[in-house]
């Protein structure tokens, strides 16, 4: 073993202890814990934010570049399943009426006219 495949192992060995050290911490203390309320209301937003950091760039950039042109078919999906989503908000379909709405306006445009 050389020296580098020991250190790629005293790596993974920290990381491994300080991620169960991290997750185990709240397990340790024998007292409850409890997030103050401006923590708890900012964790309902937690999930919708980690999407638009994905999504978002996904929709808007190629390659790390923003998109140079309107001829981009990712734009006018996402457009055409926001707009489904706010009107039938609140309805037992929404989500999946979404993903269709803006799947049947991305392949045409991308699949026909190459965009």
């Amino acid at each position: 073993m050389n020296e580098t495949d020991l250190w790629t192992l005293g790596v993974i060995l920290g990381l491994a202890c300080v991620t169960a050290l991290t997750r185990c911490f709240f397990f340790i203390s024998n007292q409850p814990w409890h997030l103050p309320s401006w923590a708890q209301r900012g964790l309902k937003y937690a999930p919708i934010a980690a999407l638009a950091a994905v999504v978002v760039p996904e929709v808007v950039m190629v390659q790390g570049e923003l998109i140079s042109t309107w001829q981009d078919a990712r734009i006018y999906a996402a457009m055409v399943g926001a707009a489904y989503f706010f009107w039938r908000k609140g309805q037992g379909q929404a989500v999946l009426g979404t993903i269709v709405s803006g799947m049947a306006v991305y392949l045409p445009l991308h699949l026909g006219l190459g965009w």
